[in-house]
């Protein structure tokens, strides 16, 4: 039954890493279904966002192969690097000053719902400026970024520090308010989760490696094979959609499911765990 729930929410983490809708809220609120919400489980979360990433890499191994060949002689490629770098540095600074504050006070499905809500009128809002001009797309392509576009998508980053945001969210959503075109977002945004989820993956596993044994391989490891399964085909699917849709269907769906966990939760329907 454990290995399960590990797949469950696997198969969870994958759909949702890469998608505006906030992967760390639906895990949170799975995990309560799931009676799957104890630190151990914590950990997992975090840990299988690795798998994901493997995904990631995987569909973009042409452009991240290109970039570490050319990287010591061609100018393109060293600041396509930089650039990940100096956006990947804010939510370290920040993770390390405030993580252990943020999970012990916001990790909780009434923060989730609301957050959920909040952020779907804001992909709305963002949507709208943008088909109405007031956001003038000024990069088409990814390598066109500079240093200080990088920097802001990174200090946006951030923000999806409180679950239920959305770190895909936040930084494809920001960098279209920032003038990056939605493919050039959404394709940064990948990236960017490379260092990042790996980055805290391995930081959280060494943190809380005292909770941890031998005997939690399997689990973990079930885990991990669901989310980059999951995952590899939500970011297939994702970068064809994007290419002739808006994210205004996941806005309506982040506003519609929070509703429903706030609902839920005051009627008694469903107790959701903290």
């Amino acid at each position: 039954m454990l290995l399960i729930k590990a797949a469950i929410m696997g198969v969870v983490e994958g759909l949702t890493e890469f998608l505006p809708i906030s992967s760390t809220g639906h895990l949170i609120l799975a995990g309560a279904l799931l009676g799957f919400d104890d630190e151990k489980a914590k950990v997992f979360d975090i840990a299988i966002q690795t798998g994901a990433i493997f995904a990631v890499v995987l569909v973009y191994w042409q452009k991240i192969r290109d970039t570490v060949v050319a990287l010591p002689s061609q100018r393109q490629a060293q600041q396509f690097a930089l650039n990940v770098l100096i956006a990947f540095v804010p939510a370290v600074v920040l993770g390390l000053l405030f993580g252990k504050t943020i999970k012990a006070h916001l990790f909780t499905p009434w923060v989730v719902a609301t957050t959920f809500i909040v952020g779907g009128f804001i992909i709305l809002w963002a949507e709208k400026r943008q088909a109405a001009g007031g956001t003038a797309v000024r990069v088409h392509d990814v390598d066109d970024m500079t240093a200080m576009d990088a920097l802001k998508v990174g200090l946006v980053q951030c923000l999806a520090m409180v679950p239920g945001t959305s770190r895909s969210g936040a930084t494809i959503i920001g960098g279209m308010f920032l003038g990056l075109s939605r493919k050039v977002a959404t394709d940064f945004s990948f990236f960017l989760a490379i260092p990042t989820l790996i980055g805290a993956g391995v930081y959280s596993l060494y943190k809380e490696r005292a909770l941890l044994s031998m005997a939690d391989v399997p689990l973990f490891g079930v885990g991990l094979v669901f989310s980059f399964i999951s995952a590899w085909v939500c970011v297939r699917w994702l970068l064809k959609f994007i290419a002739t849709h808006s994210f205004v269907g996941f806005a309506y769906y982040r506003i519609a499911f929070g509703v429903v966990v706030l609902l839920t939760a005051w009627t008694g329907v469903v107790h959701w765990a903290a």
